[in-house]
């Protein structure tokens, strides 16, 4: 299947100025399948090594960190001539050999021009992990999410829909013709979300009950990840917080409360578990900011936040949303609704590479998103269903005077002006876009 991030891959690969590479996501969301793919595409030969696979690699790493002698026990290992410039070596679960990861450092100063990706389930868990020498300054990054809105409708063969939408104009509302087969698109997108081997189910079945057992089979796989990876301190708390998600998104107020966790607890005693879920990519945290000025990140409140899951459609799955509520748009779905439109938007905003936050005034107005694009500050509202009257949205805009914001809702493509705000009022569909209208 079609994924973004391999065109970031080339340009690390042609990268003259390049390290060893780190592609940090959330268990099973591709890292090892687009790794192979983009190996096979793009090398004479790879050589790959799983550490959890095979414990005794860890023994290539434990005498010292001379590159060219690890470098000679791989090839013996694996049979093959490792070339600089044709070979690429790939370390997969490389959180469960700590001294590979160290090794990095050395790989970066001593044999640069060797193309090296390295991978690992928990891989952001384990570099904030005080018991590992992280090659800090010597390693490229890159984040891979599960399957965003755009891939998934290329996997769904409606590329076409992405190719007429990508340039179309504001004043000219989306016909039937493409908008309710992107509709339908993005309804099973809520439904089954963006984990690969869930899309990969729905291309093959149609089925939703097919693709809710392999969501609730990946929604286990991460519970068993919390009793053998986390710390046993906070292994109940972890457990506390991830399922109280989907509860906290659903409030009228959804700014996450500690309290609400778990009768009795603190914050001080929870932030470490929630913590541990974030470094392991299933949630993201949202702050507060009130003072719309850049960088955002330093006028956030790290206090004040609100937090979304990875992935729409395991929140679906964890929220026990059944398809057809969400296809038939029950009107008793209508709390959970607006959490669902948030989660998705936030999602899609992290895809194209945005960092957001989003914005309060006392307890009368809220912007859903506002984030950063070179010298702008664009505010996002986000609306449920057709309804684009934002109060919030019109009170930010007149507070604050921005070039560009967008309305995101199940209402047709249009543009106005705010109080001065050129703003966009585009379909649930497009949010992948939004970056052509400014």
């Amino acid at each position: 299947m079609f994924r973004e991030i391999t065109s970031e891959l080339i340009k690390w690969k042609d990268n003259a100025r390049r390290k060893p590479l780190l592609m940090l996501g959330v268990r099973q969301c591709g890292k090892t399948y687009i790794i192979k793919e983009f190996a096979r595409d793009h090398f004479s030969n790879s050589i790959y090594l799983n550490f959890e696979e095979s414990e005794n690699l860890a023994a290539i790493f434990d005498y010292d960190f001379d590159v060219n002698r690890i470098v000679s026990e791989i090839e013996l290992l694996s049979g093959q001539k490792i070339i600089p410039g044709e070979t690429i070596l790939i370390f997969d679960e490389i959180q469960a050999c700590t001294r590979a990861i160290t090794s990095l450092k050395y790989f970066c100063e001593n044999m640069r021009e060797l193309h090296l990706i390295c991978a690992g389930s928990l891989l952001g868990v384990a570099i904030k992990n005080e018991e590992v020498s992280f090659p800090v300054g010597k390693v490229n990054r890159m984040q891979l999410y599960p399957m965003n809105f755009r891939e998934f409708v290329i996997a769904n063969g409606r590329d076409d829909l992405l190719e007429i939408l990508s340039s179309w104009k504001t004043d000219r509302p989306v016909p039937d013709l493409y908008s309710i087969p992107m509709k339908k698109l993005w309804k099973e997108y809520y439904v089954v979300g963006g984990m690969p081997e869930a899309v990969q189910t729905w291309l093959d079945t149609h089925d939703y009950d097919e693709v809710e057992v392999v969501q609730k089979e990946i929604l286990n796989d991460y519970a068993d990840d919390f009793s053998k990876h986390a710390p046993l301190k906070d292994l109940a708390k972890i457990r506390w917080i991830w399922d109280s998600v989907p509860v906290q998104l659903a409030k009228e107020n959804n700014k996450f409360v500690f309290s609400h966790v778990k009768e009795g607890k603190r914050s001080k005693e929870l932030e470490d578990a929630l913590q541990w879920l974030k470094d392991a990519g299933l949630v993201s945290q949202l702050y507060l900011v009130e003072k719309p000025e850049m960088p955002l990140s330093a006028f956030a409140d790290k206090t004040y936040f609100k937090v979304y899951m990875s992935d729409i459609g395991l929140l679906r799955a964890k929220s026990g949303i059944s398809p057809e509520t969400i296809l038939n748009e029950t009107e008793t779905y209508k709390r959970y609704k607006g959490a669902f439109a948030e989660n998705y938007v936030l999602n899609e905003l992290r895809a194209l590479r945005k960092e957001p936050y989003f914005w309060r005034s006392g307890n009368t107005a809220e912007v859903d998103f506002i984030y950063e694009d070179h010298e702008l500050i664009i505010p996002v509202e986000v609306k449920a269903a057709d309804n684009t009257q934002a109060k919030s949205y019109k009170e930010y805009c007149k507070k604050y005077k921005q070039t560009v914001g967008f309305k995101i809702s199940t209402k047709n493509i249009a543009e106005n002006d705010c109080e001065g705000t050129r703003t966009l009022s585009l379909p649930s569909y497009m949010v992948w876009c939004l970056e052509t209208y400014y």
